[in-house]
């Protein structure tokens, strides 16, 4: 990796994080309002369905087919997280499950860990940000995702990335003053609607490839150390359940069972009564019984 692409996750790292401390020090001084707070929800959802849907669940894994305009709707959504240009992030992401927790997994605390409390706590840094100055964007676009290499519009927004990145904030800052009529009004939307919104959207998915890959439960027989975990369910839009999704990764739907909420597949399930999506996998009772472990058991702590 580049010292500029390190130079630049570092400050898509650190710039929403102080943002966010500067977004607490308004609230506590009650300078922020519910419109903030709206419009951080408002902007949220987009950009972490344009992850969850697009990116991962359309683009990954084709878990169902839709039209080229709406996957380009949906690339350019989930461009707005900030988490990489797409044909990065599939490819990384593919890496990730062709080598799942062993060596050549960008972000496994598995295969950066060491020996006690202090080698699990390396491990969970690597998969949760450190990967981010090693690893992020080196997996081989043409062996990972020739698929999208060979799409031009995917390629366009690839490479138009920087854009995507900056339309919330603007939509931010318009939102801000057209519902205050303010300035303060504007530049405190863009800290919620924009900062603080990447910072939880960085988290939350950054924490599904260390907490999800260390702790929580699981019940199918796989090779790897993935969890589900409940309470990470509804903010990351139901990528929580992820042991489910290792058991079966091509599947549009996390939450395998009644009470697993999976806001994901609800939207997904709603494109599809619309037309919009069609060719949806899903998992039958059936298939899933075949891969239900012998009993439920939680990951080791260490690889």
């Amino acid at each position: 990796m580049s010292k500029l692409q390190r130079s630049l996750n570092l400050g898509a790292v650190v710039v929403p994080f102080l943002a966010f401390l500067a977004a607490v020090v308004l609230l506590w001084n009650s300078i922020v309002g519910w419109t903030d707070l709206a419009i951080l929800v408002a902007l949220y959802l987009p950009a972490g369905f344009g992850i969850t849907i697009g990116y991962h669940r359309l683009l990954t894994h084709r878990a169902f087919q839709t039209s080229p305009r709406m996957s380009y709707l949906l690339a350019i959504m989930g461009s707005g997280a900030v988490q990489g240009p797409v044909i990065e992030w599939v490819a990384d992401h593919r890496k990730h499950h062709a080598h799942t927790d062993a060596e050549g997994d960008p972000h496994s605390p598995h295969t950066h860990a060491g020996e006690g409390f202090t080698g699990a706590i390396r491990g969970l840094w690597h998969a949760h940000v450190g990967w981010l100055w090693t690893d992020q964007g080196q997996a081989q676009r043409r062996k990972y995702a020739p698929d999208l290499m060979e799409d031009e519009g995917m390629r366009f927004i690839n490479r138009t990335f920087l854009w995507w990145v900056a339309l919330p904030y603007v939509l931010a800052f318009g939102l801000g003053y057209a519902l205050t009529g303010e300035l303060k009004g504007a530049l405190t939307a863009v800290i919620w609607g924009g900062f603080c919104r990447v910072f939880f959207l960085h988290h939350v998915t950054w924490s599904i490839n260390s907490i999800c890959h260390f702790f929580g439960t699981r019940r199918f027989a796989t090779d790897d150390h993935s969890t589900n975990v409940f309470w990470l369910a509804l903010p990351s839009l139901g990528e929580a359940w992820h042991h489910n999704h290792h058991a079966f990764p091509r599947s549009a739907k996390h939450g395998l069972k009644g009470f697993e909420i999976d806001p994901s597949s609800w939207v997904i399930a709603g494109l599809e009564k619309l037309g919009l999506v069609w060719n949806v996998v899903r998992i039958t009772p059936e298939r899933q019984r075949e891969r239900l472990a012998t009993a439920q058991q939680r990951t080791p702590t260490a690889a």
